[in-house]
């Protein structure tokens, strides 16, 4: 079973889709995300958030200034800025 992943900005949803893998800094290290995961709360470092969708090309984003939230499988991470780079 996927994730549901959901990355937003103080601006605008930036990504939202289906995910096998998601990756993303916090302020305690990298951490990585698959179905199954415990429930988290981090709070999110600057760098990359790297996206692994069930088909197709991996998603990169840049992001800093907020959280990543992960229960039952939903994965939101929300950002004061975040941008696609890939």
């Amino acid at each position: 079973m996927p994730l549901q992943v959901t990355l937003v900005s103080a601006e605008e949803a930036v990504w939202t889709g289906e995910a096998t893998l998601v990756v993303a800094k916090t302020v305690i290290g990298e951490i990585g995300f698959m179905a199954g995961h415990t429930p988290m709360l981090a709070i999110l470092a600057e760098g990359q958030v790297r996206i692994t969708p069930p088909e197709g090309p991996k998603i990169i984003a840049n992001a800093q200034d907020g959280f990543i939230s992960v229960e039952n499988d939903v994965v939101t991470i929300v950002a004061g800025e975040a941008a696609l780079v890939a």
